[in-house]
Parts: C-alpha cells; sequence; structure tokens
C-alpha cells in the first residue's frame, strides 16, 4: 500500500482541504504532520502561539491522536519523514506568501532529490493569487475593478469529507525524535481555537449578526463583527465554507464577501509585488520625511502602551496588548495616527501588530498599514488624516469602547472630548492633532 505525507501549514482542519482527498486517493496511507518551524515560533507573540497550538490539539483530537507534531526546518524533517514512512508524495496547500514560496522551494528541491513530489493543491483564498488579471495578464492595482474581475472568475463549493475513508498512519509508530508537542505559552485567549469552534462561531454570526453587518462592522462599540480573522489565518476553516453562506445581493453578506475579496487581493498584491512586505509598494514614499530619533522612539513607546492621551487610540492599543485582538475601524485610527500624527515610519506599527495580533496576517496587515500611510496599491489619499476625537464620536458615539478599555476613563460620561477635565491618572494628548496634521500634509506635499 502507497504511503503519502499530508503536510499541514495554514489549513488546520478536516473539512473543505482539497490536499486530504489527494493525499488519501487509491488508497494510500497518510501521516499527517505539522512541522514547528523555529524561524515562525521565533515571530509569533504568545497569543498566536498559543492560538496555533489550541488549534493543533484539536486537530489532534480530531484524528485521535493521530497527528504528528515535529521540529525543524521544513526543509529538513519532510524528506527525512518521507524516509521514514517511504513515502513518494508530499501534499499541501499552497502557499503564496514571500516567506511560504522562499519554503517550499526549499522543500521541493530537497524531495526531488529524495524522489518524491511536492504537490500542493487548493489555497487558502477563495480565489488563488495570480487568477485574477487584467485582459492583458497584469495584475490589478487597484480594488473595484479586481472585485468585479474577481467575482466574474468565482470559486469552487467547498470540497467534500473523506476523513472517514482515510487510512491515517499512527504517529506514535515513527521513533521518538520526530515529536515533540504543541505549543503552550500559556497566554490566554479571547476565543477559542479549532476547527469545530470556526464552524460554531461562524453559524452564530451567521445566525445573529450576518444581516445587519453592512451598518455594524465600523462599530467597535457593538459585537457587530464576526471574529474570523484568526480562524482564516490559521486555516480552522476555509472561506469557501463560509462564502456559501452569502448572498452578495444582500447588504450585510455583500459586506462580509467583500471584505473577504479584499483578502485575496492584498494576498495577490504581495504575491506580484514581495518587496511590498517591508517597502513601500508604491516607491515614490520612500522619500517621505519620517522621525525616527529617540523623541520618536518615545512617542513610539506611548503609542505602545496606550498613553497617547487621545481615548480611542489608547482604546484599541490596550485591546490590542490586553487581548490580542484590535476592531478593524480602530486599526486604521491607531494606524493614521502613529504614520500621520506622529510621523513615525508604518514598517513600526505593522512590525508591532504582527508580534501582537492573534490574527496577524502579512499580506492583511502590510497592505492595510500602506492604505493609512498612502503607499500602497489603493490607498487612502494622503491627504486623509484621521481626527482621532471625531473618529471616535462617530464609531463610539456613546464611548463604550473606550470605557472598556482605558479604565481611567470608565466613570467619565464625555471620553472623547473630555470638557469636564481629564482624571489625574490619564495623560494629556502627546500631540496636538491639528498641528501634527498640517506637517504631515507638509511632508506628503514635498514627495513626488
Amino acid at each position: 500500500m502507497p504511503s503519502t505525507l499530508l503536510w499541514f501549514r495554514r489549513d488546520l482542519r478536516l473539512h473543505d482541504l482539497p490536499p486530504l482527498l489527494e493525499a488519501a486517493a487509491d488508497d494510500a496511507e497518510v501521516l499527517g504532520c505539522f512541522v514547528l518551524d523555529p524561524r515562525l515560533e521565533k515571530s509569533a507573540g504568545p497569543r498566536r502561539l498559543q492560538f496555533l497550538g489550541d488549534s493543533l490539539r484539536a486537530l489532534s483530537d480530531a484524528l485521535a491522536g493521530r497527528l504528528l507534531i515535529t521540529r525543524g526546518r521544513p526543509e529538513q524533517r519532510i524528506p527525512l519523514l518521507c524516509r521514514e514512512i517511504e513515502a513518494t508524495e508530499v501534499h499541501v496547500s499552497a502557499d503564496f506568501s514571500p516567506f511560504g514560496v522562499r519554503r517550499d522551494e526549499a522543500v521541493a528541491a530537497a524531495l526531488t532529490d529524495a524522489g518524491v513530489a511536492l504537490r500542493a493543491t487548493g489555497s487558502p483564498y477563495l480565489v488563488s493569487p495570480g487568477r485574477v488579471t487584467k485582459d492583458d495578464g497584469t495584475p490589478y492595482k487597484v480594488f473595484t475593478p479586481y472585485l468585479a474581475r474577481w467575482r466574474e472568475i468565482g470559486w469552487r463549493a467547498p470540497a467534500p469529507s473523506a476523513t472517514a475513508a482515510v487510512n491515517w498512519i499512527d504517529p506514535a509508530a515513527l521513533p521518538s525524535e520526530f515529536r515533540v508537542d504543541a505549543p503552550d505559552p500559556g497566554a490566554e485567549l479571547d476565543i477559542e481555537a479549532g476547527e469545530a469552534a470556526a464552524l460554531d462561531r461562524w453559524a452564530e454570526f451567521v445566525d445573529s449578526r450576518l444581516a445587519d453587518y453592512a451598518e455594524d462592522r465600523n462599530r467597535p462599540d457593538r459585537p457587530g463583527i464576526s471574529r474570523m480573522s484568526a480562524h482564516l489565518k490559521f486555516g480552522t476553516i476555509h472561506p469557501r465554507t463560509m462564502a456559501a453562506d452569502l448572498d452578495f445581493r444582500a447588504d450585510g453578506p455583500g459586506a462580509y464577501l467583500r471584505e473577504l475579496a479584499f483578502r485575496d487581493f492584498y494576498a495577490a498584491v504581495l504575491h506580484q509585488w514581495p518587496d511590498s512586505a517591508w517597502r513601500n509598494w508604491n516607491r515614490t514614499f520612500d522619500t517621505i520625511e519620517v522621525d525616527t530619533d529617540d523623541g520618536a522612539a518615545e512617542l513610539f513607546d506611548a503609542w505602545k502602551r496606550g498613553r497617547t492621551g487621545y481615548p480611542i487610540v489608547d482604546a484599541g492599543m490596550r485591546q490590542l496588548r490586553e487581548s490580542g485582538f484590535m476592531h478593524n475601524r480602530v486599526r486604521m485610527i491607531v494606524a493614521s495616527f502613529l504614520v500621520k500624527d506622529l510621523h513615525l515610519p508604518w514598517q513600526w506599527g505593522a512590525r508591532w501588530f504582527l508580534e501582537q495580533l492573534v490574527d496577524g496576517d502579512i499580506a492583511n496587515n502590510q497592505h492595510g498599514w500602506q492604505w493609512c500611510a498612502g503607499s500602497g496599491t489603493d490607498a487612502a489619499p494622503y491627504f486623509r488624516v484621521f481626527n482621532p476625537t471625531t473618529q471616535g464620536q462617530k464609531f463610539d458615539p456613546d464611548g463604550d469602547y473606550v470605557r472598556r478599555w482605558v479604565l481611567e476613563l470608565a466613570d467619565v460620561d464625555d471620553v472623547h472630548k473630555l470638557k469636564g477635565g481629564r482624571p489625574a491618572d490619564y495623560p494629556d494628548p502627546i500631540v496636538e492633532h491639528a498641528a501634527e496634521r498640517a506637517e504631515a500634509l507638509r511632508r506628503y506635499g514635498r514627495i513626488g
């Protein structure tokens, strides 16, 4: 009986998983494995590592313990495993991130030397990067026409389940040096990880909040969002499974489907321009003046700690530090504040987000930051500078979100303008917004 290796990566589930169908074809025996890459462990904050570990434990439980977790460089561990079980094929979901592409090229080269094929089927996206192009085959740089073509191309229905028919190899039969435990740094999470939790959360959102999503998605004071981003990051659910419940003709489902399209768009942009992970997509912005001196470092520290004196900004930054999540509208507000009020490099904020976020995704994160900085595709106009006070009033009108995360303001009525005065333990604004807006516009006006 032939043996194959199913290498889980950003697809920690058993349903709607095309590589599983391919791995189990021809009655092959299948070893399911996950490789803990020390490079990724080092770059993940404790909450993201906790979510990964919890998802792996849930996957292992679903497989009755038949998931091998090993640690090392994949280009070394995967060939060793193939030799151990005499596998002739390794099946994966395609990875289009710059890191993933380089890793898979290294693994494929090592497997070729061993006479083993690396076969990629499907991806973590509704429409994989590279498939949505203009008529001349060039990639889109603007989201709206991308969205129209994305809808035309469409996507397949969820893949059928094959779990019951799979002949799983018990990893306990392998030498003990291959096996390690799933990460468990002891971090507290505010959402449950794993495929079953993802399916339950999605079903609850569809039943109770999807209809109002178009209106509520910008309100951090309301429970109007799905909180599915971490599940999408780790693939405990596939967006196909979610899209099957979405009718784009209705306001709420249509708005949600548009967000899934943005996820695909940013993945495609990063795949086409991998340098944009850390460099301006629009290289004209390389000439913009940013502050990086000791004073800038002090401002950056105040921003990270949620001590800027701007309540909506501080609420978002404290939510991030305390939970590993931040509402998307608030992400835009705090990003605008860092880049256009504090004049700091967007890369500083992007790196901090990746360290803290459970759902930290290189494509979404970096290009979301570049949207705010004005340097990305389809970016916000440089002259759009969010006023943190008016943004707070508009999207958290009663102040409930601010009071939840900024405890110094828990008993304050007017949390945005603080007309009644600031509590003694809450800081004064570290900058004056009107002056810094004018300075930002001056700096942006000089590039080109």
